[in-house]
């Protein structure tokens, strides 16, 4: 949860404060709510009552036709497996659509399932402000960019007890959108990681797409350093290579520009300053100048309003979820150098650290390969249980990793 449930409690009195405001008097809500929600809100009611129970449904054969054999399918597919894990650890209801904010693809937990059905939060189901009201979908497809839609953030009142995330999914070789991925859940059970979670949802259904490029091995991030572009390696430590240089950063210049490339749709002042600093009380001028510093060390490629990087990026971080998406634990774990960033406090980089090593380590207990739990265990050698699992899962068929796993296991006091 987003603070304590006390202060999301107040977040809620707030949207509904809101909307109520625009409600009564359109242009009371302006000073109360994000631009982009009373944009959508103005659009909402010109076009229908609040008082929508549920989502209209394209024709069903037409919906169909449009998803099988489409590379959407294809790559959904691939991570499916990943995608209902997601959905079902947070009682998400999951949705994939077309770049019209058409749903072609849901899969939901027990409880979400329902309600989602009850407002057609289903395949065909048009989400789409115009057809539905203000939500995350709609937005993520306008702007091309991830968003966030809370509680009574949503035009109407059939969702007001929803949270739901989105992000675009992009062609990686054409750059064209080809829909978002959504993840919604009840507003009670909001989640600092959210929007987060669906850019990486995103990136895994990109890297699944027929005819995309994804890393073999992570001896292929050496190699991408000799590339044109930029390639950060974050786990572990920091380094950034532009063009086969390597850069000479302070720290603060290397958390902006980890953030700035885990965020390529770009960041505005404001954003950058919350997810850099977070409630340190640090001035925008002193932002200003680390960007200055960061902008002249790229050569100028670095744009502002917002603040975005202009040239190819990699990172390793990206590498290791890619690969864990394809089901590629062992090549993951050999990309895996350790925590993202250490010692950062940057908030939204402390928040995608964690969603780094809990997904390896639950993978890993998915998959306790030998060889990957002993590579993991030098970088979490007090991980004890990854260790009891790969040992409780080779039972007692010979392995030559069986010894190792148990010294290992007796070196950390068990």
């Amino acid at each position: 949860m987003t603070g304590s449930r006390d202060e999301l409690h107040g977040r809620r009195l707030e949207a509904v404060r809101a909307w109520t405001a625009f409600v009564e008097n359109g242009d009371a809500a302006g000073p109360l709510v994000r631009p982009e929600i009373l944009d959508s809100w103005q659009r909402s009611e010109a076009h229908l009552t609040r008082d929508v129970t549920h989502a209209p449904l394209a024709d069903e054969d037409d919906t169909r036709a449009l998803w099988e054999g489409s590379p959407l399918q294809t790559a959904v597919e691939r991570v499916e497996a990943e995608l209902r894990r997601t959905a079902e650890d947070g009682d998400l209801v999951i949705a994939v659509t077309d770049d019209q904010t058409r749903i072609l693809w849901t899969y939901g937990g027990r409880v979400m399932r329902r309600k989602a059905e009850s407002v057609n939060f289903v395949s065909g189901g048009r989400w789409d402000d115009t057809s539905v009201g203000t939500n995350a979908l709609d937005l993520a497809t306008r702007g091309d960019a991830p968003a966030m839609v809370f509680s009574a953030e949503h035009y109407a009142p059939m969702v007001h007890n929803w949270v739901c995330w989105a992000a675009p999914v992009h062609d990686p070789l054409t750059g064209r959108q080809l829909g978002v991925i959504d993840l919604s859940t009840t507003w009670d059970r909001t989640h600092p990681i959210g929007l987060a979670t669906a850019r990486v949802m995103a990136r895994l259904i990109e890297t699944a797409l027929p005819h995309t490029r994804s890393y073999a091995d992570a001896s292929l991030m050496s190699a991408a350093r000799l590339e044109p572009g930029l390639v950060l390696t974050l786990l572990g430590g920091a380094e950034a290579w532009l063009d086969g240089q390597r850069l000479l950063l302070n720290r603060r210049q290397t958390e902006i520009l980890a953030l700035l490339a885990l965020h390529p749709e770009g960041l505005s002042s404001e954003h950058l300053h919350a997810v850099l600093y977070g409630d340190h009380s640090v001035t925008v001028s002193t932002l200003k100048a680390e960007v200055s510093h960061l902008r002249a060390a790229l050569g100028g490629q670095l744009a502002s309003r917002p603040y975005r990087l202009m040239m190819p990026v990699t990172t390793d971080v990206e590498t290791v979820l890619d690969l864990l998406g394809q089901g590629e634990v062992g090549a993951a774990v050999a990309a895996y150098g350790g925590d993202l960033l250490p010692g950062t406090d940057a908030p939204g980089l402390t928040e995608l650290a964690e969603y780094v090593a809990v997904a390896v380590r639950e993978a890993l207990m998915a998959d306790p390969r030998p060889d990957a739990v002993l590579r993991y265990g030098e970088i979490a050698p007090y991980d004890t249980e990854v260790l009891e699992v790969a040992l409780a899962a080779l039972g007692t068929s010979p392995h030559p990793a069986r010894a190792l796993l148990k010294g290992r296991l007796a070196a950390s006091g068990r």
